[in-house]
């Protein structure tokens, strides 16, 4: 297996992806390959554990589907097949309520919601480059995580397809959910100390 080759004269595809080896993550963002940071801080790391869980038992009795990273979603532009998918990125956290997007190798398509919990060295491609690929693909809420502010800034998608204002919330903050029913999530528990 090859290793993802930065200076290349053509984009890079799902199945070029594929062809990779597994120790070296990466994430494709419209044909140009980015190495994931190494593992990720204790913070992050228990933020996102403890996100898993609320939204696990929150979704018990509903069609929808919460995964942790690292797991692939794969963002196709309309009218391709998935070897001409130029877009593959591994969010922190999905959810996905249309099992039909599901198969053994991720999902094809924009989750219903998905969450991005930042770091220094990830924060430029979260809040931007992300951003865009997120609304375009269509994820209804895109949450972005801010560890060291205790903070969590949430974007749905409006009726015109484009991220809205952003509502703002704090450590103490409840953030309700519509995604599937009504669901809660604790901000003071997301955020307590470890």
């Amino acid at each position: 297996m090859s290793s993802p080759e930065q200076n290349l004269d053509r984009k890079l595809t799902y199945k070029d992806y594929l062809s990779w080896s597994k120790e070296e993550q990466c994430e494709l963002i419209n044909g140009i390959p980015y190495n994931i940071t190494p593992a990720p801080s204790t913070q992050h790391q228990k933020i996102v554990t403890t996100l898993v869980a609320q939204f696990y038992n929150a979704l018990k009795d509903s069609p929808c589907q919460v995964f942790g990273a690292p797991f692939d979603v794969r963002l196709p532009e309309p009218e391709k097949n998935s070897d001409d998918i130029f877009t593959i990125v591994q969010p922190d956290l999905v959810i996905i309520c249309d099992r039909n997007k599901l198969d053994n190798l991720g999902c094809v398509g924009g989750p219903d919601l998905v969450i991005e919990v930042t770091s220094p060295s990830t924060l430029r491609k979260d809040i931007k480059d992300k951003f865009y690929l997120y609304e375009k693909a269509g994820v209804n809420q895109y949450w972005i995580i801010y560890p060291d502010q205790k903070t969590v800034v949430v974007f749905k998608l409006d009726k015109g397809g484009k991220f809205g204002r952003p509502d703002i919330y704090c450590e103490t903050d409840i953030i309700q959910s519509e995604i599937a029913k009504s669901i809660q999530i604790d901000l003071a528990e997301i955020f307590q100390e470890y």
